[in-house]
């Protein structure tokens, strides 16, 4: 793990969220390597909309599972999400605002700036 990461604008990558514990190696950023096959890139503030959309696609955020150390999302909580999620949401109309500070480069592989910075959020 690089710990001189970019985000999506090109400077030092920001933590996302400490609370909840999120990102692939659970240190709060949207940090990756080659071990994290889902891309956990994009800081995306979650919605109800998105949650729900998310439960339908197989991957239930919402529902707490004590033996992960998860509590569940709800709305409003900062979540590093795999990018391809964010993709198929966005295609469905349903993509949850992203922190472009805290959401890593590698998410340019995937997305264009521009939908990125259309849904933006500080």
């Amino acid at each position: 793990m690089s710990m001189d990461a970019l985000n999506v604008l090109g400077t030092e990558l920001i933590a996302c969220s400490y609370d909840p514990l999120t990102g692939f190696y659970r240190d709060g950023c949207c940090n990756t390597n080659e071990e994290d096959f889902g891309t956990h890139v994009v800081c995306a503030r979650m919605t109800q909309d998105f949650l729900d959309f998310s439960r339908s696609r197989g991957n239930d955020l919402s529902t707490p599972r004590p033996e992960f150390r998860f509590r569940g999302l709800k709305p409003g909580d900062r979540w590093c999400l795999c990018v391809t999620r964010w993709r198929e949401a966005l295609i469905a109309g349903v993509a949850p605002e992203v922190v472009l500070k805290c959401t890593h480069a590698k998410a340019l592989d995937f997305v264009s700036l521009n939908d990125l910075q259309a849904h933006a959020v500080s």
